[in-house]
């Protein structure tokens, strides 16, 4: 007798042998204990869930004549009369199986219809099963809406899907719809533990973990992946020989790949991620992994220990699990987390797998918070107190389309010069952390902002978007050729202009200088042109120039070494260290100072025009302060 597999040998015959859909099963036992039968049934689910065999326990239910030949309609078909038997066997002639797959057309369903004009032959009721309704053409679903809503007394419509949003409405209204729901890996693990201890079969509970979860909620793919890994396995299921099966990770290879990204250390990634190209693990299987773990972290991070899981699937190290958990941050454990779940995405776009996976692996710790950071910033908090804190960072202006010698911008004859040893001058809150943008992380100063994009921002431009309301007026006597908002006391607001807070220093104006000598001849852009005006320039040694930045994310090998090539083609530095820590004075602090005072400077001359001055008087206006724009 030729082998058979175990989808089909272990097909539940009984509503009691189904495991993983009761709520389908009582509803349908319930029904046919109390009689009350509908005449058409819809089962709907994903592959694999048990909805053909739902349709012929059913069919046996309806058709059942007991061991005696005297039995009725019951929920416990007997299985050894001829109409049980003939079911199972696919012999029955009044149960009736069409494929909607392949017999889609209005003519296939015609001649099944035709069918329905006789009663049963051999059994107590006909019944039409059409499996993958859904692929049924508009012509055919209309051609049985009639029969469908009312069939004789002796016939049982059941349809099967594995898409209902496919099926007309009209269908649906005729049908008691049930969804088979997909399996959850530990009713799949007990099933496989049971059938394989019928077969006689050893395994272990690492190699049935990786089947649960490889099935995806199907018992029937469970059932096809165990087959392939008992002839896999030379007749026994072991969690090695499974998880290479299915080109998934070593049992706590995962783990180790934490462990390297927990302490930032990118050579071990590196390792890790070759380690496991070479032993055929797939990428998106890795990320997963991953993501797995990273849950149970999270897990452990916010619920006591005593109502953590103390099991974890796939036999992982429940002690090291632990330990990670406590070694990483509850928000650097949601932002991995993050990174890897939209990760597996983008693996499809990479020119490589494996490269991919090492890409998003790298970006986390590109992104990772610089040892003692953390610490640094509550202590700078701390010290600067609640009326610091309080304040909204600098605004940074840059524009590298500046001569190497930049002045405030030009004024009228009587307007003042602006000077930057005028500027007032205040400590500068501690810097704000990277910001999310999607799903990728950029840092607060990106190319995206206007506010700090040097080809996007005009000269000095500080003040916000100007807000809705009255339209600016012009007078060509008055000597400010547009003239702010005004507004009446009653809806005017509030508006305090930004201020730029630096603190100068003895480098600060050679480095802005060297900056703005950088971009005028474009030996710089992007981030690169980002670390050196959010950069200060701390000491400058000969050839060598210590600067100091806020942003670790800045300070990346790539833009140190641009930034230092750049230096060497002016002939200003052959060498340059970057350190992370507060700044003071940097090029955009500068520039946001000198913009800051065109503001002021433009507000005044504002308040000192005769035209606005009579508006004042006359109506009780005010001014907007964000509708003023230096000239």
């Amino acid at each position: 007798m030729s082998y058979l597999v175990l989808a089909r040998k272990y097909r539940p015959r009984l509503f009691a042998d189904m495991v993983g859909q009761e709520a389908v099963v009582q509803a349908l036992s319930n029904a046919l204990t109390q009689q009350r039968l509908h005449h058409a049934y819809l089962f709907t689910g994903t592959r694999g869930v048990g909805k053909t065999t739902v349709s012929r326990i059913l069919a046996k239910s309806l058709n059942c004549l007991g061991a005696d030949g005297q039995g009725g309609v019951t929920a416990t078909p007997c299985g050894v009369c001829d109409a049980c038997r003939d079911i199972d066997a696919g012999r029955f002639v009044d149960y009736t199986e069409l494929d909607a797959a392949s017999n889609r057309g209005v003519g296939e369903i015609q001649s099944l219809l035709e069918q329905a004009a006789y009663k049963p032959v051999q059994g107590r009721f006909k019944v039409f099963m059409i499996d993958e309704v859904h692929m049924l053409s508009n012509h055919a679903f209309n051609s049985m809406l009639k029969t469908l809503e009312e069939p004789p007394e002796y016939l049982k419509f059941v349809l099967a899907t594995t898409d209902p949003q496919k099926v007309p409405v009209t269908v649906l209204s005729r049908c008691l719809q049930f969804n088979l729901r997909p399996m959850v890996p530990e009713t799949v693990h007990r099933h496989l533990a049971q059938v394989l201890q019928a077969e006689q079969i050893g395994f272990d509970d690492d190699a049935l973990a990786a089947l649960s979860v490889a099935a995806r909620g199907s018992m029937r793919d469970a059932l096809s992946l165990a087959d392939q890994a008992i002839a896999f396995g030379n007749g026994q299921l072991r969690g090695a020989d499974v998880r290479q099966m299915l080109g998934l990770v070593g049992r706590n290879q995962v783990l180790d790949v934490l462990d390297a990204l927990a302490v930032g250390d990118g050579a071990a990634v590196l390792h890790q991620v070759d380690a496991l190209r070479h032993a055929g693990a797939s990428a998106a299987a890795v990320l997963e992994d991953l993501c797995g773990v990273l849950h149970r972290m999270a897990v452990a991070q916010v619920v006591e220990a005593g109502h953590a899981p103390t099991a974890l699937p796939g036999g992982l190290d429940v002690q090291r699990v632990t330990t990670l958990a406590q070694a990483m941050p509850a928000d650097e454990t949601q932002l991995l987390y993050s990174i890897c779940l939209h990760g597996r995405a983008e693996l499809a776009l990479a020119p490589d797998e494996y490269a991919g996976l090492a890409m998003v692996l790298l970006r986390w710790l590109a992104f990772k918070p610089a040892p003692g950071a953390e610490a640094e910033k509550k202590s700078l908090n701390s010290a600067q107190g609640p009326a610091d804190t309080a304040q909204s960072a600098p605004v940074s202006i840059a524009n590298e389309g500046l001569a190497p010698a930049v002045a405030a911008p030009a004024a009228p004859t009587a307007a003042p010069t602006v000077s930057l040893a005028a500027l007032p001058v205040r400590r500068a809150p501690s810097p704000e952390p990277a910001q999310h943008a999607g799903d990728a992380l950029v840092p607060h100063s990106s190319p995206d902002n206007p506010r700090h994009n040097p080809q996007l921002a005009p000269a000095f431009v500080a003040a916000p978007p100007p807000q809705p309301g009255p339209v600016a007026l012009k007078d060509a006597r008055s000597p400010v050729s547009a003239l702010p908002i005004v507004e009446s006391p009653a809806t005017a607001r509030d508006e305090p202009a930004s201020t730029a807070d630096w603190e100068p220093t003895a480098e600060g104006e050679w480095w802005l200088q060297a900056v703005q000598r950088l971009t005028a001849a474009q030996r710089v852009s992007a981030l690169t042109r980002e670390l050196a005006l959010q950069s200060q320039l701390l000491a400058r040694d000969g050839d060598h120039w210590m600067l100091r930045v806020e942003r670790s994310a800045l300070n990346t090998p790539t833009t140190h070494e641009r930034l230092t090539q750049a230096l060497q083609a002016e002939g200003l530095a052959q060498r340059i260290s970057v350190e992370v820590g507060r700044v003071s004075d940097t090029p955009a602090r500068r520039l946001a100072a000198l913009a800051d005072a065109a503001q002021r400077e433009a507000e005044a001359r504002a308040h000192a025009d005769p035209f606005v001055q009579r508006l004042m008087r006359d109506f009780g206006a005010t001014i907007v302060p964000s509708s003023v724009r230096p000239s």
